[in-house]
C-alpha cells in the first residue's frame, strides 16, 4: 500500500539521531576505548532477514543491564549520543543504522520514499531486526538482563520482538501508542500537527475522531495489544501529555486495562512535554527503572 509522503510521521528521539563520527572508528569488530569516560565502543556487523546491518556496542566498565535501541519511522542512523549517554548511566548500549539507511543494507520503507512503513509487513520485518540485534548483545554478555528500548513507531515494533525472543527481559517506551496503527493516523490527520491543538481542543473530542473518523489508506491494522497480551516482561511508557502524534490518554487507558489483568506495565505522564520525550527527567527514569527492574 503507498502512503503519500505528506503522511505526517512518527518521530524517534529527534535529538539523538545524529551519528556521532568524530569519536567512532569504523573498522568492523574493532573496539576503541573512550578514555574521558571508560566507554568501550565496539564497531559490529550482524545479519538480519538477508541483509547485514552496521552498529556499535557501547561498554561501560561495569554495566548493570543491556538494552537495544529501536528506531522510530524515520530514516534513522545509528543514535550514538543517546547511546552514549545511557552507557554513561552503566547500560550496554546496542545501536545500529536502520534497514535501508547508513551503512546498513535493505530497502527502508516509509512516507518519504512513498510507501507504507506501519504495514504488518514491515513491522514485523524491523521487529526481526531488533531480535537479532538482541541476540548480538547476548552474544556479547551471556549475564546481563537484556532489554529494548524505542520510541513513537517502536510502540508497535518493540511487543513483536519481544514475542518472537525470549531473550527480552524488559521494555522502555518513550511517547509509544497503544492503539492501532489506523487509529494512530486518525488522530494525527486530526491534529494536524498543529502546535496550538491542546488549547483549543479536548480530550472527549480528540477521542472521538480516533475512534470514528473513517481511514483515508486501506490496510489491515496492526494493534500492540495483540502481542503485549502475550508479554509477561515489565513494561515502562513514557509520555507527554501534549502529545499531537500520540492520543496519550487514550494509551494509558488502555494500559490502566492490561494492568488490571496481572501484565507488569507501567507508566509515567510528564505534563510540560510533548512528542519528544528525549529530556533529562524523563531518560532518567527510564534508567533508574531498569536498573530497580534487573537488580
Amino acid at each position: 500500500m503507498k502512503l503519500i509522503s505528506s503522511l505526517i510521521i512518527l518521530l524517534f528521539f529527534t535529538t539523538g539521531c545524529v551519528t556521532n563520527n568524530e569519536h567512532l572508528s569504523r573498522t568492523t569488530n574493532q573496539e576503541k576505548p573512550r578514555a574521558e569516560d571508560s566507554i568501550l565502543v565496539k564497531d559490529i556487523v550482524f545479519e538480519s532477514e538477508g541483509v547485514k546491518l552496521s552498529g556499535n556496542i557501547f561498554i561501560p566498565k561495569e554495566p548493570q543491564a543491556a538494552v537495544v535501541l529501536v528506531h522510530g519511522s524515520d530514516p534513522v542512523p545509528r543514535m550514538t549520543e543517546l547511546a552514549e549517554l545511557l552507557a554513561q548511566k552503566d547500560l550496554l548500549v546496542l545501536t545500529y543504522d536502520k534497514r535501508g539507511v547508513g551503512e546498513s543494507g535493505g530497502v527502508y520503507v516509509g512516507p518519504q520514499v512513498g510507501t507504507n512503513n506501519i504495514s504488518i509487513e514491515n513491522l514485523t520485518l524491523l521487529a526481526k531486526d531488533a531480535s537479532a540485534a538482541i541476540n548480538v548483545i547476548h552474544q556479547n554478555n551471556k549475564e546481563l538482563s537484556i532489554g529494548l528500548v524505542g520510541a513513537s513507531q517502536a510502540g508497535w515494533i518493540i511487543p513483536i520482538a519481544a514475542v518472537e525472543n525470549p531473550l527480552v527481559e524488559f521494555m522502555v517506551l518513550f511517547s509509544s501508542p497503544t492503539i492501532n496503527t489506523l487509529e494512530q493516523l486518525r488522530f494525527q490527520f486530526y491534529t494536524d500537527g498543529r502546535e496550538d491543538f491542546w488549547e483549543n481542543h479536548t480530550d472527549k473530542d480528540a477521542r472521538e475522531h480516533t475512534k470514528n473518523d473513517p481511514d483515508r489508506y486501506q490496510f489491515k491494522a496492526t494493534d500492540p495489544k495483540d502481542f503485549l497480551n502475550d508479554l509477561s516482561i515489565p513494561g515502562l511508557w513514557l509520555f507527554g501529555e501534549k502529545d499531537i502524534q500520540v492520543p496519550v490518554k487514550m494509551c494509558m487507558e488502555e494500559l490502566n486495562v492490561l494492568k488490571a489483568t496481572g501484565k507488569p506495565f507501567e507508566y509515567v505522564l510528564f505534563p510540560s512535554l510533548g512528542h519528544n520525550t528525549n529530556k533529562t527527567e524523563p531518560l532518567d527514569v527510564a534508567t533508574h527503572w531498569i536498573k530497580h527492574k534487573v537488580n
